[in-house]
């Protein structure tokens, strides 16, 4: 498609492919410029999100193939000792999907996982469903590996699943007389993978336990070999009018040493990391109503005011950031790095790395140490989990983020249920999984700081910045804001550190 032809069939083609160009764009095109190609190496380079504003310094860039600095910046190498790596960090190109790509993804995540599962002395012996359905009525013991399809209850209140792998479905029973493996049952939830031992036929099987891919039970607990910390900070919701400027700032004096004991001060000499799990800003156009509880109503605005606020922390603490459900970002998951088009003076503070959501860098790594790999997910599939598995709503709900960190630990998988968050089918793999098992997995959108340990994971959920909302007054929610989650990262231990009136 070339530029001789007339400037208003050449903007319907952009259009078309979901980009906007801006004024003078057109004026600067060369007689061999071709769209196809222009847009094949959008794609190729991980331009393209949605709609995007193409400009002369885009162009540029990408005909020059000098999108390799982005690439090394916020790719996965390791950096200098004691620097942030990003391990994962998703920034793939969002494209049309259709009802294949759906079917692709939950193979994807099924081979994934059925992988993990494999691996349990438990399922040595796994076999499909079909082979299992084709055989006699003779009962014997039996091993598969599925998806759960549907959970529900009998007339004598026993659980039956109906699970199904790539060849078939069959039904599975799981008897209230077995208390502990009932127990269970009642987490299970559909779409997650599981394993199945038990006494199986043609038709059924009779659970005798059931198997989930879970984290190791041993896995290592590091300690880095020098006394530093990291902080853990979320929802912090700038141009709210119920941002709690004042404490936030107050917690920056802190950061400063302007404020606090001596003994303070001499841990805030050894802070190097700051990690904000998303909702920055509160943004605009999020929920009806929204604009009348805002204090800035544009959302580059937002942006700048929380950089403004970020610039005050001193340069040799690495802030990490990945955005949450109110940033300027698709709600879908995974989301990509805060776009720069709204938030560039967040990506010119120097010591700010901007990641996906859920993302995982490594930190303090040192020549005789590995460092700690970290988990980054800002939780917007908590919600579903807290609603609907009574395990976690009877036991503290909103106010026990590490229960649900705990439960999609043992599932490997961030959001198991198709209904529990947006998301996008990627062919390739399903992103949400948990494959790499982290040392600390830390997250926030509930509002109240948390702090646990499973098997030799710090479980970690930041506060807010922000005070209780209608919203949240109406559904009971009882936030805990400016409470800060504090690790030493040679003893694991965590204190939280609390800069409120309570």
């Amino acid at each position: 498609m070339q530029v001789s032809l007339e400037k208003k069939k050449i903007v319907e083609d952009f259009l078309e492919k979901g980009i906007l160009l801006e004024e003078g764009f057109l004026d600067e095109l060369g007689d061999d410029f071709d769209i196809d190609s222009f847009y094949s190496k959008l794609l190729e380079k991980g331009v393209l999100e949605s709609e995007v504003i193409v400009n002369n310094e885009l162009r540029h860039s990408v005909l020059s193939s000098s999108f390799g600095e982005r690439e090394e910046e916020f790719g996965s190498g390791a950096e200098k000792e004691g620097g942030v790596e990003i391990i994962t960090s998703y920034e793939k190109v969002s494209q049309k999907k259709a009802v294949k790509d759906f079917v692709t993804y939950f193979h994807k995540r099924f081979d994934a996982i059925e992988g993990i599962l494999r691996g349990r002395q438990e399922l040595q012996n796994v076999r499909s469903i079909s082979r299992l359905l084709q055989q006699g009525n003779g009962k014997e013991q039996v091993a598969i590996i599925g998806l759960v399809k549907e959970v529900s209850k009998t007339k004598n209140m026993n659980y039956v699943l109906k699970v199904e792998d790539k060849t078939g479905e069959i039904s599975v029973l799981i008897n209230k007389n077995k208390p502990d493996l009932y127990k269970q049952a009642a987490t299970i939830v559909p779409d997650e993978v599981i394993g199945v031992v038990g006494t199986g036929s043609q038709s059924i099987i009779f659970a005798n336990n059931v198997i989930w891919p879970d984290v190791p039970l041993y896995k290592e607990l590091k300690k880095s070999p020098d006394e530093e910390f990291a902080l853990f900070l979320s929802d912090i919701h700038v141009g709210s009018n119920n941002f709690l400027q004042e404490e936030f700032e107050r917690f920056l004096s802190w950061l400063n040493l302007e404020i606090g004991t001596d003994e303070h001060k001499e841990v805030v000499k050894k802070i190097k990391y700051i990690f904000i799990i998303g909702d920055l800003v509160d943004g605009v156009g999020i929920y009806p109503g929204q604009e009348e509880e805002l204090t800035i109503n544009e959302i580059t605005e937002q942006y700048n005011e929380m950089a403004r606020f970020l610039k005050k922390i001193p340069t040799r603490i690495k802030i990490i950031i990945c955005p949450g459900n109110h940033d300027a970002m698709r709600l879908a998951e995974p989301q990509l790095p805060i776009y720069k088009e709204f938030a560039s003076s967040l990506y010119d503070l120097p010591n700010v790395q901007m990641v996906s959501n859920p993302s995982i860098v490594n930190i303090a790594k040192k020549s005789t140490f590995p460092g700690f790999d970290v988990l980054l997910y800002h939780g917007y599939s908590f919600d579903h989990y807290i609603a609907n598995v009574d395990e976690i709503r009877n036991n503290g709900g909103y106010d026990r983020a590490d229960l649900v960190m705990k439960f999609l630990l043992q599932r490997r998988h961030l959001a198991p249920t198709h209904a529990s968050s947006l998301y996008i089918p990627d062919t390739e793999e399903d992103p949400m999984i948990i494959k790499k098992i982290p040392d600390i997995f830390c997250t926030g959108h509930i509002h109240k700081s948390c702090v646990s340990h499973y098997r030799n994971i710090t479980l970690i959920s930041g506060s807010c910045w922000q005070a209780k909302t209608a919203f949240q007054e109406k559904v009971g929610h009882r936030p805990e804001p400016c409470r800060v989650p504090l690790v030493n990262l040679k003893t694991r231990d965590v204190k939280i550190l609390k800069f409120g009136q309570n």
